[in-house]
C-alpha cells in the first residue's frame, strides 16, 4: 500500500479540541442483553459508589445504546460491561447498539417517551444538556478518570463551565485514492477542487469507477457537507451562533452539485450511505472519497491488495483543511439514583486496558493521556498532520442538534434538483428557530 507516514508526537493530540462525529461502519439496530460470555477485556481496578455488593456499589439495573463503529463494536462493548459486572454483582447492563443511519431517530424516541438510557454513546450532547437531562462529569466520575483526559477534549465536552460529554474516540478526514484507477486515467492526486474536478472527469471518461464518492444520505451528511464547506473557507459557526447560509457554504454547495450535475459522482448521491460508499471504495469502484483512520483496517481486512494513497482534501485554493471528529459517552439523569453505578461503569472503562484495546481495535484516536502512552499513532500520521487545520462542529450549541438533523434530511436534495440557496436558507431557519 502507498501511503505517507511520519512519526507524530503524542502532545499534538493535546493541542486541538475536537468536536463531534459520526462514525461507524456496520451495527445496526441489535439488542446485547447483559450476560455471560468469555470476556477480554482488561478487568481490574476497584470501582466506587454507593453501599451493597461486593464491589461496594448498590443494585443497578442499567441500559446502555452506543453508535456502531465496527462488526467489532457489540463485542467490545459487551466484554467490557461482562468484565464489570463480574467484579460487581447485581449491578447489569443491557446493551443496545445502533447504526449511525438510524441512532439519532432512535435517542429523540427514547428521549421523548421518557426512556432515555442511562449511558448513551453519541456525537452531539449539548440539547440534553439544555433540557438538564446529564450528569456532569464532576458528579460520577472520578478525579483520576476526568484528569486523565486530553485537555483539548474536556474544552470540546463542556457547557457552562462544567464537563456534560466524556470524550470517547478522536479523528479528522483525509482524502482516499486508489492510485491503480488514476493511472489508468492519467489523473493526478488533485489538491485543489478545479483538479478534483478534473481527475473525477478523467476516471469517469477513462475508466469504470465513479470519480469521487460523495454520501450524502442521513447517515453522515453533515460530514460531507462540512468537509466541502470548510474546504472552501465556510464553516458552522460557534456555539453562540449557527451559520449554515453564508455565501463561502454557497460557493461550496454549488460546486457540490456541479460535480453531481456533471456526472462525477454515484448516481443518487442524495441516497448514498457513507458505510456501503466506503465499502465499494474498498472493492475498487470509486477512484477518491473522504474517508477516516478505520478504513485503512478495513482495507486490511476486506482488500488487502488495494494499492492507494491518504492524502491531503482538496480545497478551494489548495490550502489545508479538514473536518475533526471526537464522539462523547453521556449519562442521563433518569428515575431513580444510578449515578454511583453509572460512574462506576465509565471509570472501569477508561481504565487504560480496557480503553487502549477499544480505541486500538476500533482504528481511532485516543482520547486520554494513558490511553495516548498505551497505542502506537504513526499509522495515523496522514491524519494527526490535519489536525491543525481542523475545522469542527458547533457541538456545543443547543441549536445544533436540529440543524444538525436538518441537513441530514434536506442536504441531498440537491442531487435531485433542489437550489443550494434555497436548501441552506431552509436549513438556516431551523438553527434559527431551534
Amino acid at each position: 500500500m502507498k501511503r505517507t507516514f511520519a512519526t507524530v508526537s503524542l502532545a499534538m493530540l493535546t493541542a486541538f479540541g475536537l468536536a463531534a462525529c459520526g462514525g461507524g461502519n456496520g451495527g445496526g439496530g441489535t439488542t446485547t442483553p447483559a450476560g455471560g460470555g468469555e470476556t477480554t477485556a482488561g478487568a481490574g481496578g476497584e470501582t466506587t459508589g454507593g453501599e451493597g455488593g461486593e464491589g461496594g456499589l448498590a443494585e443497578a439495573e442499567l441500559t446502555m445504546l452506543a453508535a456502531s463503529y465496527s462488526d467489532n463494536t457489540t463485542t467490545l462493548w459487551q466484554e467490557v460491561i461482562d468484565a464489570f459486572e463480574a467484579d460487581n454483582p447485581g449491578v447489569t447492563i443491557e446493551l443496545e447498539i445502533q447504526s449511525w443511519e438510524n441512532i439519532n431517530d432512535v435517542i429523540r424516541t427514547k428521549v421523548q417517551s421518557n426512556q432515555a438510557p442511562d449511558i448513551l454513546s453519541i456525537d452531539a450532547f449539548s440539547g440534553y444538556v439544555e433540557d438538564e437531562l446529564l450528569y456532569s462529569a464532576d458528579e460520577i466520575l472520578s478525579e483520576e478518570t476526568i484528569a486523565d483526559f486530553q485537555d483539548g477534549f474536556i474544552q470540546n465536552a463542556t457547557m457552562d463551565g462544567k464537563q456534560y460529554g466524556f470524550p470517547l474516540i478522536a479523528s479528522a478526514r483525509a482524502l482516499f485514492v486508489n492510485d491503480a484507477i488514476l493511472e489508468e486515467a492519467g489523473a493526478s492526486v488533485p489538491t485543489t477542487w478545479d483538479e478534483l474536478h478534473e481527475a473525477a472527469q478523467l476516471i469517469v471518461d477513462n475508466t469504470d469507477a465513479y470519480g469521487y464518492g460523495m454520501p450524502l444520505g442521513n447517515e453522515e451528511a453533515q460530514a460531507e457537507l462540512g468537509i466541502w464547506i470548510f474546504s472552501g473557507g465556510g464553516g458552522y459557526g460557534s456555539d453562540s451562533e449557527i451559520t449554515v447560509d453564508s455565501a463561502e457554504n454557497l460557493a461550496a454547495v454549488e460546486f457540490m452539485k456541479k460535480m453531481i450535475d456533471d456526472g462525477l459522482t454515484q448516481p443518487n448521491a442524495g441516497a448514498t450511505q457513507r458505510t456501503p460508499m466506503q465499502d465499494a471504495f474498498i472493492q475498487g469502484e470509486y477512484g477518491m472519497v473522504v474517508g477516516l483512520p478505520p478504513m485503512m483496517g478495513w482495507i486490511e481486512e476486506r482488500n488487502p491488495d488495494l494499492e492507494y494513497s491518504i492524502v491531503d482534501i482538496p480545497t478551494v485554493d489548495g490550502s489545508q483543511a479538514t473536518l475533526g471528529v471526537a464522539d462523547h459517552l453521556m449519562a442521563f439523569k433518569n428515575d431513580g439514583d444510578k449515578g454511583a453505578q453509572i460512574g462506576a461503569f465509565l471509570d472501569f472503562f477508561y481504565q487504560a486496558d480496557n480503553y487502549v484495546k477499544f480505541v486500538d481495535t476500533e482504528g481511532f484516536l485516543p482520547v486520554t493521556k494513558s490511553g495516548a502512552e498505551g497505542t502506537t499513532l504513526d499509522q495515523f500520521a496522514p491524519f494527526t498532520e490535519l489536525l491543525p487545520f481542523a475545522q469542527f462542529y458547533p457541538s456545543t450549541n443547543p441549536a445544533w442538534s436540529a440543524t444538525q438533523a436538518e441537513i441530514q434530511s434536506q442536504i441531498g436534495t440537491i442531487s435531485t434538483g433542489a437550489n443550494p440557496a434555497d436548501v441552506l436558507a431552509g436549513i438556516q431557519s431551523v438553527a434559527d428557530n431551534s
